[in-house]
Parts: C-alpha cells; sequence; structure tokens
C-alpha cells in the first residue's frame, strides 16, 4: 500500500511543488490552510503531514494538536520559513516528529518522511501487540460463564486496582497464573513487568538467587552480580507459583520484603527498597502446611491478605463445551487446518469426564484431537475409554432430566458391552423409540440405526 501524505502550506507554488515531487513515491494530498487540513484529516487516514508553522488563520502548531488526537495518529512534520531553536522545541513538544526549514531541501525531506514512516510503524506495532496482550490477559481471556468462574472473576476486578498481596489457591491445572496475569493487567501495574516463578521448579539454593540475585562471590560459581526477579518486577506484580514449596529461609526473605519492601541480594548486605507486587499461588493448602509446621503462621498471614479460591473443572461443568471449543479453534488454526466438530454424544462425554488434570488436561486433550484426529467430527466412539466409562451420572439422590441413562461402573464390560448396554437401556426408556433413545444417547439417528444394524437382538424391544 502506498503511504499517504498531506502537505499543509499556505503558499500555492510551495503545496503544489512538494506534491509534484513527492507524487512518484507517494499519495500526496494538499491543503491551503489548517481548516482544509482538518477536513482532510476527518474525510481519510494519513501516514505523515508536512505541515507550514505560519498560515493565516490557524498556524501549523494547530495541525500538530488535531493530528495527534485521531484515533490513528499520522506523524508530523514541521516545516517554516522562520525556524529557530525556540520553534523547534515547541513543535516536538505538540508531537512532531521532526523540523525542517524553508526552503525546502527535497533530499532532506525525503530522508524525513522515510524516518517518519518507520515510527509510525513501530507505534502501531507496539499499540496492537498491546492491543493483542490486553486481550489475552483481559477477562475476556478467561474462558468460562459458571457461577463460580464469575465469582473469582469478580474478585479479580475488586482487588486488581489495589496494592494488596494476594493468595490463589487451586488444584494444579486450574488456571492459577491465568488470574495472577489478569490482576496485573487490570492493575495500574499493567504496562510494567509481570514476572512469573515457579518455585517447586528450582532446588533451594537456585530458587533463592533466582528470586533476590546475588553478589560477585556470594557462592561457588558466583562469577559476578546477578539481577534477581524481584527487581526486575520492580514497578510491576512478581508471581510466586506453589509456593508452598520454598524453603524456611526463603521464607523469612520474602517475611522481610512483605515487612519492609526491601531486599537483599544473597551474599550482600545492602537493602534494595522495590516496588513490587507480589502475588503468590499454591495447589496445596498453606493453612494445613501452617498446621504441619512446614511454613511459616507470620508469612501466611502477610500473603493471605486477599485470597481467591479457583474451582476445579469438575466443578464448572458448563463451561467445559466453551474451553473445548476455545481450544480447538486455537490448535486448528496453528496447525493450519480446520477445528473437528465435537458431536453431542462426545461432547456428553466430555461434559461428564471429571478432568483430574483440569484445564491443562483439557488443552492436551483438545491438541492431540486436533493433530491426530482421524475426520471433520469427533465422536464418541473416538474417545479413549477413560471419557465413555465416565458418561453422566446424576449426584445423589438428584436424577438429570433429559440425560442418556448412567453408564456402568468402569471395568464392569468391555466397551462394546457398555455400548450395547447403553443402548439397550436408552430403547427401554424410550419404549423403542429410535429418535427418542438417540436423543438420550446424545448420537445422530443414523449413528443409533449403525449400531442396531450391527447388535439386530437389541432391535426386538417393544414400544
Amino acid at each position: 500500500m502506498v503511504p499517504s501524505v498531506l502537505i499543509v502550506d499556505d503558499e500555492k507554488h510551495t503545496r503544489e511543488g512538494l506534491q509534484q515531487a513527492l507524487a512518484e513515491s507517494y499519495d500526496v494530498s494538499v491543503a491551503a490552510n489548517a481548516e482544509e487540513a482538518f477536513n482532510l484529516m476527518a474525510a481519510q487516514e494519513f501516514d505523515v503531514i508536512v505541515t507550514d508553522l505560519r498560515m493565516p488563520g490557524k498556524s501549523g502548531l494547530k495541525v500538530i494538536d488535531r493530528a495527534l488526537v485521531l484515533p490513528n495518529k499520522p506523524a508530523v512534520i514541521m516545516m517554516t520559513a522562520y525556524g529557530s531553536i525556540d520553534t523547534a522545541v515547541e513543535a516536538m513538544k505538540r508531537g512532531a516528529v521532526d523540523f525542517l526549514t524553508k526552503p525546502v531541501n527535497l533530499e532532506r525531506l525525503e530522508v524525513l518522511i522515510q524516518r517518519a514512516l518507520k515510527t509510525r510503524t513501530l507505534e502501531v506495532e507496539v499499540k496492537q501487540l498491546h492491543e493483542r496482550l490486553d486481550e489475552k490477559f483481559s477477562f475476556g481471556g478467561i474462558i468460562g460463564h459458571s457461577p463460580k468462574l464469575n465469582d473469582v472473576i469478580g474478585r479479580v476486578k475488586l482487588v486488581a486496582p489495589s496494592k494488596a498481596t494476594v493468595l490463589i489457591e487451586g488444584e494444579s491445572g486450574t488456571g492459577k497464573e491465568l488470574i495472577a496475569q489478569a490482576i496485573h493487567q487490570a492493575s495500574p501495574r499493567a504496562r510494567a513487568p509481570f514476572i512469573a516463578v515457579h518455585c517447586a521448579a528450582l532446588s533451594e539454593n537456585l530458587l533463592e538467587s533466582e528470586i533476590f540475585g546475588h553478589e560477585r562471590g556470594a557462592f561457588t560459581g558466583a562469577t559476578e552480580r546477578r539481577v534477581g526477579r524481584f527487581e526486575s518486577a520492580d514497578g510491576g506484580t512478581l508471581f510466586l507459583d506453589e509456593i508452598g514449596e520454598i524453603s524456611a529461609s526463603t521464607q523469612v526473605k520474602l517475611l522481610r520484603f512483605l515487612e519492609t519492601k526491601a531486599i537483599e541480594r544473597v551474599g550482600g548486605n545492602k537493602p534494595l527498597e522495590l516496588d513490587v507486587r507480589l502475588v503468590a499461588a499454591s495447589n496445596r493448602s498453606l493453612e494445613r502446611l501452617v498446621r504441619e509446621g512446614k511454613f511459616r503462621e507470620d508469612l501466611f498471614f502477610r500473603l493471605n491478605v486477599v485470597r481467591i479460591t479457583l474451582p476445579p473443572l469438575r466443578e464448572r461443568p458448563d463451561d467445559i463445551p466453551l474451553l473445548l471449543a476455545h481450544y480447538l479453534g486455537q490448535f486448528a488454526q496453528e496447525n493450519g487446518v480446520a477445528a473437528p466438530v465435537v458431536e453431542p454424544g462426545a461432547l456428553r462425554h466430555l461434559t461428564a469426564y471429571a478432568w483430574p488434570g483440569n484445564i491443562r488436561e483439557l488443552r492436551n486433550f483438545t491438541e492431540n484431537t486436533v493433530v491426530m484426529r482421524r475426520g471433520a467430527k469427533l465422536t464418541e466412539y473416538d474417545l479413549e475409554p477413560k471419557f465413555r466409562d465416565s458418561a453422566a451420572a446424576p449426584a445423589a439422590g438428584e436424577p438429570r432430566t433429559g440425560a442418556a441413562p448412567a453408564a456402568p461402573p468402569a471395568g464392569s464390560l468391555s466397551v462394546e458391552g457398555n455400548e450395547k448396554r447403553l443402548l439397550r437401556e436408552s430403547l427401554i426408556k424410550a419404549r423403542g423409540s429410535r429418535t427418542k433413545a438417540a436423543e438420550l444417547m446424545g448420537v445422530s439417528r443414523r449413528t443409533l440405526h449403525r449400531r442396531l444394524a450391527q447388535w439386530p437382538e437389541l432391535d426386538v424391544i417393544d414400544k
């Protein structure tokens, strides 16, 4: 696409001369004064605006002001025959990217326009990157609408603008880091660093050095000073995942930071004051660890200013179809293929499954499905036995209206035997109606017909 340039100058020969000189490389428009420029800017987007300073009516500084409030801001170059240091400084303060004096040197102008275009391209890319990050880590990036998840999002929205320390608890794979990122992204620290440390992945000595940094000579192999994650997160948020795994000495140092807002590098004795918000997470109960003498009670109280408990996926089954659709689409796009369609029967089994690995397990399942799929549809017969053996069963004393008959206990029959029993029970409940039986099973009528052709002895159930 050819870059667009707007020339604003009250001198006719100057603006028309520049238009002619630049026409081979750019889409050039001209305006004789600021008002004409305003009208053109309202009607179309420009990549670069080259404007005179002194003009009848509004000056070129007003052109800069108007240009820089546009949704897609153009780069502005100021030109004038009345060049001075003060004029240049004022133009740059207003937001001009560069400045040149009349008579205009065309080669110099070309250089400035190319430089301005590169600057604008970089600004657009940065803006788009921030928008993608905002979309990824905003509340819209948390998939689901179940009541328990809505409660979590409500707490995130309340705590995010504050400076309070947050403790996130939940089983592995429930999305604790995503919630921590959402807290950071919705806070005044959003443009500052978000630094994550997975405490269980490092040994005691390495973890302490990783978090607090170390001085040269602090231990064998410390040949130079190292800046720790706390310093890297200055002004932003530090997320400590699996904080229940840290050693007693690291707990003491962490407690000291929460009390004084200062740290000391390993091997150092000079306190470093930092502005860091701490968000911690654990898949184990810190209260239980305190009772067992494995975690400091005073540190627990410092961390537990605001506690957010994430529900496991089995407690938010309404969100499973949304998560499946999201990840199937994501991995299909990454692999350049069409996302498989999940048939009702398969969806019923997947929704009934307990997902002990939570969202992490579901994510891995969807990636495997996209990569290893054998057709455009995912049917219940494509699922592994662990999914098919977990057919939806009602909670104790709470039968599910319209649900398919509960599957027999896992391992009581072969997969084929389970299918036959499920089909038989569905036909009995439907009083022999194939349409109703197919609905109860969550399969198409055609699939049910294929199964009846395979097992004709079941097609004798009286209506």
